[in-house]
């Protein structure tokens, strides 16, 4: 029988980082290309600038970048979840040998399933979180182009989301059935229930 604890665990685990995707979508950085003059000092605050009339430089103002923490915990929590399932199933290739069942052959299927999309979220939240935490801080004259302000691309963590989603019910199954054919093992090929004759 597969181990509420550690259905649960993983569960919780896979929520919390799905949450934190979530919100890392939702607060990643966002710019303002601005201008700054060599007098006058401008103050900065959530990606809004005070300026004087004499506009010298465009330099890029970057707002909270929360969304690189909130990534690097997605990316932590789905790590350690996938790490106690692959533990409790001894990663499927070690411990004694399952019976030739579907629920073997359906754990083989889930078990690669949840290795590629594991794979793929983990990829999202991590390119995620370092492109959310690069800030671009150069200047360039007013008369140049305007700075290359590089943020982030919409969608990243939204993907690590919904990887993290696939991932969740996937391994979830991926244990119930690894479970199921673990306990159905039987090493002498013996039927449950039927007793051998008495041998004379």
């Amino acid at each position: 029988m597969a181990s509420k604890v550690v259905l649960i665990t993983t569960f919780i685990f896979h929520v919390i980082a799905f949450a934190l995707a979530v919100a890392a979508e939702q607060r990643r950085s966002t710019i303002t290309s601005a201008s700054i003059s060599t007098i006058v000092v401008t103050s900065i605050k959530k990606g809004t600038v005070k300026q004087d009339q004499e506009l010298t430089y465009m330099y890029c103002v970057y707002d909270s970048d929360i969304a690189t923490g909130y990534g690097v915990g997605a990316f932590l929590f789905l790590m350690a979840s996938q790490c106690i399932v692959m533990v409790a199933s001894r990663c499927f290739c070690c411990g004694k040998a399952l019976s030739h069942s579907s629920s073997r052959a359906l754990a083989v299927i889930l078990f690669i399933i949840v290795w590629v999309f594991f794979f793929i979220a983990e990829v999202c939240l991590l390119a995620g979180s370092v492109r959310n935490a690069y800030h671009t801080k150069y200047m360039t004259m007013f008369d140049d182009n305007p700075p290359s302000c590089e943020t982030v691309r919409k969608g990243v963590f939204a993907a690590g989301a919904a990887f993290t989603f696939f991932t969740a019910v996937c391994s979830q199954f991926y244990y119930i059935c690894y479970s199921k054919a673990r306990e159905s093992f039987n090493p002498y090929g013996i039927e449950a229930g039927v007793n051998m004759a008495a041998y004379k």
